[in-house]
């Protein structure tokens, strides 16, 4: 056993540098990979923290969203950082290549602004606060839920399910519907023939009962407000909004409409009802 242990070491006296250089690489990248996970979990725990003592659930969306940010920016420092590392054991000089990457960024500035525009795009994003993961957006044409914020882009989940990737750089209008609250906007429209004060009531009446429902109870925020009336070619447009909570004032426009319809069939009012305005029966 004894001759084969130094007929071993003899075969890799000749190698026992380019094993040390081995050894020593595979350490920096345990380390890496260890001070990686710690600082993850660090950052888990000081992002919990915080989140656990955040006010409302708006400000757990954003500490959930810096913290996604932060852990991933956190672990492609290290990962470039343990790169230079190993490169710097293999024997590469890393000073001629960062001065090489210095010429070559000059030399594709112009073709890396979309790139950069994305990053400062993504840091105004998270900054103030316009969206979180989580929200109901509508960003550069395309509506969905935000199920992903990076410095480089944002990826939306449709309503059918489709998945849309939207670079920062392209996002010039916010529309966030799921801050604070909502308004369900009902414009319905009332045949001149018609007693407007008794339509007006019946609306009225049947807001006050929606609100009174214990299912839509906790959806509603404040009263139902008649916004006014505006005369049209063929009728009177009432418009009058009900304040819902963030995300709900659909239901909430649809079961009022679905509501004022059987009460106007009921005391025999008829008014055009839109199909778009109605639920759809499945």
């Amino acid at each position: 056993m004894q001759e084969f242990m130094l007929s071993i070491g003899d075969w890799m006296d000749p190698y026992s540098d380019e094993f040390r250089t081995a050894l020593r690489i595979l350490v920096f990248i345990a380390l890496a990979a260890i001070f990686d996970r710690l600082l993850r979990r660090l950052l888990d725990r000081f992002f919990r923290s915080l989140s656990a003592r955040s006010g409302g659930i708006d400000e757990r969306r954003r500490i959930e969203t810096v913290a996604t940010v932060a852990t991933r920016t956190a672990t492609l420092v290290i990962v470039a950082m343990a790169a230079m590392v190993v490169l710097n054991q293999l024997g590469i000089a890393i000073a001629p290549i960062l001065g090489a990457a210095g010429v070559v960024g000059i030399a594709v500035g112009f073709g890396a602004q979309s790139l950069i525009k994305d990053v400062f795009g993504g840091l105004v994003l998270l900054i103030e606060n316009q969206i979180r993961v989580g929200d109901s957006v509508q960003i550069a044409g395309l509506s969905g839920t935000v199920e992903e914020i990076s410095l480089r882009r944002v990826k939306l989940r449709g309503y059918d399910g489709s998945i849309h990737y939207v670079s920062n750089g392209l996002i010039t209008t916010v529309t966030n519907r799921s801050t604070d609250f909502a308004y369900a906007i009902i414009d319905l429209e009332v045949p001149y023939n018609e007693d407007i004060d008794r339509v007006l009531a019946l609306m009225t009446s049947t807001a006050q009962a929606l609100q009174a429902d214990p299912a839509f109870a906790g959806r509603v925020q404040g009263e139902y407000e008649l916004v006014g009336i505006e005369p049209a070619a063929s009728a009177n447009v009432v418009r009058s909004r009900i304040r819902t909570k963030a995300l709900q004032q659909a239901g909430v426009r649809r079961e009022f409409l679905r509501r004022l319809k059987a009460a106007c069939e009921h005391e025999g009012i008829r008014i055009p009802f839109p199909d778009d305005l109605l639920p759809v029966a499945h």
